[in-house]
């Protein structure tokens, strides 16, 4: 298990210093290292597992060392987390982690500093986690919830408003719970281009439990599936799917409707879109700010037949001319705090001061949004945040009409709109829905 470590290590301390994406730097490291099964499994859940329980385990580490783990070295501060981790979450005996922990701190930084891990890490493995848990988070504060759950204390807070907001107050805990299980690798079968069942098959999975499209894996590598490679699939969280396929069936599809995604990179949404277009005779233009992402928007939409999407890069914020689409759908940048399990470190890279500037652009991308719309067009607002600044807050400044958005959600799931919440919007949970917690409102333009 050297190998599986020496990548966990890596990934962690890229994702830490530099940087870097887990999800997009760990499958390339296994893939160089062609780290396969088990050993792939285990530096996978030993790098995401280090780097969700961080902030538990820097009050572990801070507690068994009697120093902040924000004044140790950086290899010798994420060593530790990857030796808690194992102690304390992993079926790795005590006395493995402390040795493989001591081992890579003498490799990165030196004797010295292997024997203070020595003595940290000896210390971590004198309780269980339950232990730990009653040492560092005892009782059921917000700051104790963060710690326990390891969260920043505003997001806990910020997801604490939003629950209460939604009706459903009370629901933090089992929603840090669900931020903290890996997320289920699911695809979409994109409408046109393969059939579900054909997917099932080939792919080895089973049907998802809302989505038509969606079909979730066992495991394994999709990327390696025929049909992933040629973009007739994807891996698309189901929530991602029901919430861009809602626009389409908010209403009947008139042939030679002008669609628009306005901010597409990396075209997971687009693709979908487009293969629904197709199949209602409609065009869609999809615009994507930057270069490189406009490129991912096009390889994501390449099985899609030709002529159907067209990808522009340009400022979502000014692009198009007026009145000129019959669907739009802004898929808004946010704070991705309904994505934490998918994305380990991204809890610690923001801050509550980043909202503001976000929610700025959110307001400027939805006024624009606005402009491009054709009387009696649709809009579909999506982020995947639940935060209320980001969400209903931003389209009660809207100037169109709001509709049941459960209503087309319940279209797309074969479902009643009731099961989705008090509406007009519908904010998924992860704990509730097993989804990321995305956010959806449907907005009218005026025949007038």
């Amino acid at each position: 298990m050297s190998t599986a470590r020496d990548i966990a290590y890596d990934c962690v301390m890229a994702v830490s210093t530099e940087g870097a994406y887990a999800n997009l730097l760990l499958p390339s490291l296994l893939e160089k290292a062609r780290l396969e099964g088990r050993d792939a499994g285990f530096a996978t859940e030993l790098a995401y597992g280090a780097l969700r329980m961080r902030g538990l385990y820097d009050a572990i580490i801070g507690h068994a060392s009697g120093r902040d783990p924000r004044d140790l070295d950086a290899e010798v501060r994420v060593a530790l987390w990857l030796g808690t981790h194992q102690a304390l979450a992993m079926r790795v005996p005590s006395h493995a982690a402390v040795n493989e922990t001591v081992d890579q701190v003498r490799r990165e930084r030196g004797v010295g500093a292997s024997k203070f891990a020595n003595a940290v890490m000896r210390r971590v493995t004198e309780r269980d986690a339950e232990g730990w848990l009653a040492t560092v988070a005892p009782g059921d504060s917000r700051s104790a919830l963060a710690i326990r759950h390891s969260h920043p204390e505003w997001v806990v807070a910020a997801l604490d408003e939003a629950l209460a907001a939604d009706g459903r107050p009370g629901e933090v805990v089992p929603l840090l719970e669900s931020d903290n299980s890996p997320a289920r690798v699911t695809l979409v079968a994109r409408p046109g281009l393969i059939d579900r069942e054909e997917l099932i098959h080939e792919a080895g999975g089973e049907a998802g439990e809302y989505s038509p499209y969606a079909v979730v894996l066992p495991g394994g590598r999709p990327g390696d599936l025929p049909a992933v490679a040629e973009a007739t699939a994807a891996v698309q969280d189901e929530g991602s799917q029901i919430v861009a396929a809602a626009l389409a069936a908010a209403q009947p599809v008139e042939p030679g409707e002008r669609w628009l995604d306005l901010c597409s990179g990396p075209g997971g949404k687009a693709a979908l879109l487009g293969a629904l277009a197709a199949d209602g005779a409609a065009t869609l233009d999809a615009v994507e700010l930057h270069p490189h992402r406009a490129d991912l928007v096009k390889s994501s939409t390449r099985a899609v037949p030709e002529g159907v999407v067209t990808v522009h890069t340009g400022d979502g914020t000014t692009w198009g001319e007026d009145g000129a689409y019959d669907r739009i759908v802004l898929d808004a940048p946010c704070s991705g705090l309904g994505a934490l399990r998918r994305r380990p470190e991204s809890r610690w890279r923001r801050q509550p001061e980043d909202l503001p500037e976000l929610e700025a652009l959110q307001r400027s991308l939805l006024a624009n949004a606005e402009r491009l719309l054709a009387p009696g067009g649709l809009l579909a607002y999506i982020t995947c945040s639940p935060v209320v600044a980001e969400t209903r807050d931003i389209v009660a400044g809207s100037t169109l009409r709001q509709l049941d958005a459960r209503e087309a959600v319940a279209k797309v799931t074969g479902t009643t709109a009731r099961m989705w919440g008090p509406g007009p919007h519908v904010q998924l949970w992860t704990h509730v829905h097993g989804t990321d917690a995305m956010f959806l409102a449907l907005l009218e333009k005026p025949l007038d």
